[in-house]
C-alpha cells in the first residue's frame, strides 16, 4: 500500500465580536487586576460570546473559514473531530451539532476532551486516520472554547483569564510528509486541581448541589507549581523532535498553549530560541483553551508571519488533568 502523508491544507479561526477589556472585568470583579494581568500574564482584553451564541456556533465559523481558504465544500469532509471541554451539551457530542450547522453531511464525527491539550490530541488522531484509511481525503480538526458560560465573575483567579474562540485546520494527503511526530502525556494526579466539577456524574446539578456549590463553573481547586509548564514543556519538545530526527534549531514556529506570555518567554529562553520564532494571541483574545494554538497559527498566517513551505511547526500544549500534547509538522503549502 502506498504510504499516505497527512498535511495541513488550511486553517481558520473565529472570535466573537464582543470585546471585554481588563477594566470591564475589574468592574465585574469589584477589584483591580488589570495591571497585574498585563505584567504577569500578558492579557489586555478578550472576547466573550453574545447571549445567543454557543460553542458550536464559534466552531462552525472557524471551520467555514478553513474550508473556504482551501476551496473545499463541507460535504467533501470525511471526518470531523471537535475538541472542546465547554460543549453545547453533556450529550450528544458538539461535533454532531457542528456537522449539522456546517452541512458536512458525509462526515463521521466525534468529540475529544483533553482540556487545553485537546486540539493537538485531535490533530494527531486526524493525521493517523488519513494514514490508515485509504478512502479518506479530508479531515477537519476543530476546537472551540466557550468558557465565558462557566465563569464565576467574582473569582479573580479565573474571570479575567478565560475567553471564547474557535479554530480549525483542514487535513488531507500530500506527496511529501507533513505530519512528523506527536507525544501525548498525562499526570492524572492533578485531575481534581482545575476544572468544572459540577454538572457531570460526579456532582450532578441537583438542587442540593446547586445550593452548596453553585452552578457549573471553572475553578482552581488547588494550586499548580508556578513553573509547571516551564519544567515539563522543554523535555516533551525535545522528546517529540527526536522522534522526527530534528532539534529545536530546526523549528521555524513554536506555538504554545496561550495562557501566559511570561511562561512562553521563559520556555523559549530555556530552549535557546528567539521570540521571533513564536506567536501569541492571548493579549487580544484572552485564553481560549484547546483551539488557542491553531488560532495563533491562523493569526500568524493572516499577519504574514506564518510558516513557509518546508518550515517545521511545533505545537506544545497542556491542560487540566493534566494532559500534554506536543506535535511536529512540516509545512507543505
Amino acid at each position: 500500500m502506498t504510504k499516505r502523508h497527512p498535511i495541513i491544507v488550511s486553517t481558520g479561526s473565529y472570535v466573537p465580536e464582543r470585546v471585554v477589556t481588563n477594566e470591564e472585568v475589574d468592574a465585574l470583579l469589584g477589584e483591580s487586576t488589570a495591571q497585574w494581568l498585563v505584567e504577569n500574564v500578558g492579557i489586555r482584553e478578550r472576547r466573550w460570546m453574545t447571549e445567543g451564541q454557543t460553542t458550536s456556533d464559534l466552531i462552525v465559523e472557524a471551520c467555514r473559514r478553513a474550508l473556504d481558504k482551501a476551496g473545499v465544500r463541507p460535504e467533501e469532509v470525511d471526518l470531523l473531530i471537535v475538541s472542546t471541554d465547554t460543549p453545547d451539551y453533556l450529550s450528544p457530542s458538539t461535533a454532531v451539532v457542528v456537522q449539522h450547522k456546517l452541512g458536512a453531511v458525509h462526515a463521521g464525527c466525534y468529540d475529544v476532551n483533553s482540556a487545553c491539550a485537546g486540539w493537538v490530541t485531535a490533530l494527531d488522531q486526524g493525521a493517523r486516520y488519513l494514514m490508515t484509511e485509504p478512502g479518506m481525503r479530508y479531515v477537519l480538526v476543530a476546537g472551540g472554547y466557550g468558557m465565558s458560560r462557566f465563569l464565576n465573575l467574582k473569582d479573580k483567579y479565573t474571570a479575567n483569564l478565560f475567553a471564547d474562540g474557535a479554530g480549525a485546520a483542514l487535513l488531507t494527503v500530500g506527496e511529501e510528509p507533513g505530519f512528523l511526530a506527536t507525544t501525548l502525556k498525562a499526570m492524572g494526579e492533578f485531575h481534581d486541581a482545575l476544572g468544572i466539577y459540577t454538572g457531570g456524574a460526579f456532582r450532578p446539578c441537583t438542587p442540593e448541589n446547586l445550593a452548596r456549590y453553585g452552578p457549573p463553573h471553572v475553578q482552581f481547586v488547588r494550586k499548580f507549581p508556578k513553573t509547571f509548564n516551564l519544567e515539563h514543556w522543554p523535555p516533551l519538545i525535545h522528546e517529540t523532535l527526536a522522534k522526527a530526527g530534528l532539534t529545536v534549531d530546526d523549528v521555524s514556529l513554536f506555538l504554545f498553549t496561550q495562557l501566559n506570555l511570561r511562561t512562553i518567554e521563559a520556555v523559549m529562553a530555556r530552549l535557546g530560541q528567539p521570540m521571533s520564532k513564536t506567536h501569541w494571541v492571548m493579549d487580544k483574545w484572552g485564553y481560549t483553551g484547546s483551539p488557542c494554538v491553531v488560532m495563533a497559527l491562523d493569526d500568524a498566517i493572516q499577519q504574514g508571519k506564518g510558516p513557509r513551505p518546508g518550515d517545521v511547526v511545533l505545537f506544545c500544549t497542556s491542560g487540566g488533568g493534566i494532559s500534554f500534547a506536543v506535535s511536529v509538522w512540516r509545512w507543505t503549502q
